[in-house]
C-alpha cells in the first residue's frame, strides 16, 4: 500500500506540472503570437514605453519562457523577488504572483476565494451524494412502480435544467417572493455561521438537485445491475436478511462507479463551481476565474487553474485508496 500511495503521489506532482506547463504557455504565449504585449495587460494603455520596459525587466517577461516557467514554480514553495534594478517586490511564498487587475498578491485571493468554494462543495456533495444514493437504491428496489417512475422522471428534470436557471428560479421564489432566505452580499471567515448557512443553503440545494438527480440514475442502473449477480442470490440463498444482502453486498459493489464519478466531481467543484458561484454571486474561486478570464489577468488564471488541477488529483487518490476499504475485491487484487 505505502508503495502505491508514494507512486500515486508522483503521478499527482508529474500531472500537475503538465497542467501548469500547459497552461503557463498558452496563457502567455498566445498574447505574443496575438500581438498583445503583457506589460500592457498590467500596466494599462495608458503606460509609456519606459514603464513598460521596466515592467518586463521586473516581471521577467524577456526571459526564455521556460525560465519564466521555472520561476513561477519555484516561487510557489520558496517565494520570489520581481526587480527591477533596485526597484525589488519580494513576493512570500507561496507565490502565484500579483493580479494584473488588483496588483495584489494572487495567493491573498485564493485564500479569500477557497473558503467560499470548499463549503459549497461540502455541503453540496453531502447533499447530492445522500439524496441520489438513497433514491438510487430504493427505484431499484422497487423496479417498476409509480415510485420509481416518479424519481427517475424528477432525475431526469434534474439533470435536463442548467444550474443558472434553477438557481434563478429559487432566487425568485425563495428569496424575492418568499423571504425565507437572506443572501449576503459577500462572504468572509469573519462572519458567523448564520450568514454562512443562510447564504449557502439555497445553492447548496441547486447545485445538488443537479448532480443527486445523475447519482440516482446511476445508482439504480448500478443496483439493478449488481443485484442480479450470483453472489446476491447466494447471500439470499443462505438466509441472510434483505437489509444486509442490500447493505453489505450489493451496495458495497455499486458504490465502487458511483465512487468514481464523485472523486471526478468533487475534484472539478474544489476548482469553482462557476456556473453555481456567478449564479448567486459567491466569491469563490468559479467567480475569480470568471472574472479573471474578463480581465485578462493571467496570474490569477493560473492560480486557480493550480488549485482545480489539485483538487482533482488529490479527490481521485482518495478515491483509490477508498476502493479496498469498500470493494474486497480490491484488496484481494
Amino acid at each position: 500500500m505505502l508503495a502505491y500511495l508514494i507512486r500515486r503521489l508522483i503521478a499527482v506532482v508529474i500531472m500537475v506540472l503538465v497542467v501548469l506547463l500547459a497552461t503557463f504557455t498558452v496563457f502567455f504565449m498566445l498574447p505574443k503570437w496575438a500581438g498583445q504585449d503583457i506589460a500592457v495587460l498590467f500596466a494599462g494603455k495608458q503606460a509609456g514605453a519606459e514603464q513598460l520596459a521596466g515592467i518586463r525587466t521586473k516581471l521577467g517577461l524577456d526571459d526564455p519562457l521556460i525560465v519564466q516557467f521555472w520561476d513561477f514554480i519555484k516561487g510557489i514553495p520558496m517565494g520570489r523577488d520581481y526587480a527591477n534594478g533596485s526597484d525589488v517586490t519580494h513576493c512570500p511564498a507561496p507565490c502565484f504572483g500579483y493580479s494584473f487587475r488588483t496588483e495584489a498578491p494572487v495567493w491573498d485571493t485564493l485564500k479569500e476565494a477557497l473558503p467560499v468554494t470548499g463549503a459549497l462543495a461540502a455541503g453540496a456533495c453531502v447533499l447530492w451524494l445522500a439524496a441520489g444514493v438513497a433514491t438510487g437504491v430504493v427505484s431499484a428496489l422497487k423496479r417498476g412502480t409509480v415510485w420509481d417512475r416518479a424519481a427517475m422522471t424528477t432525475a431526469l428534470g434534474g439533470v435536463s435544467l442548467p444550474v443558472f436557471f434553477t438557481g434563478m428560479v429559487a432566487m425568485g421564489i425563495f428569496v424575492h417572493n418568499l423571504g425565507w432566505v437572506k443572501i449576503a452580499d459577500s462572504l468572509s471567515t469573519d462572519d458567523s455561521i448564520d450568514v454562512w448557512f443562510q447564504t449557502l443553503i439555497l445553492p447548496w440545494i441547486v447545485l445538488a438537485f443537479l448532480n443527486a438527480a445523475m447519482y440516482a440514475r446511476l445508482t439504480r442502473a448500478t443496483m439493478l445491475e449488481v443485484l442480479g449477480e450470483d453472489y446476491i442470490r447466494t447471500a439470499r440463498a443462505k438466509g441472510l436478511g434483505e437489509s444486509v444482502v442490500i447493505r453489505r453486498h450489493a451496495l458495497r459493489s455499486a458504490m465502487t462507479p458511483i465512487l468514481t464519478v464523485f472523486g471526478l466531481d468533487l475534484g472539478v467543484l474544489m476548482g469553482g463551481a462557476v456556473l453555481t458561484e456567478s449564479t448567486f454571486n459567491l466569491p469563490g474561486l468559479g467567480l475569480e476565474a470568471v472574472r479573471a478570464i474578463g480581465s485578462k489577468d493571467l496570474p490569477v488564471i493560473l492560480g486557480v487553474t493550480l488549485c482545480a488541477a489539485l483538487a482533482i488529483a488529490v479527490a481521485n487518490l482518495v478515491v483509490d485508496l477508498l476502493y479496498a476499504v469498500i470493494d474486497p475485491r480490491v484488496r484481494l487484487g
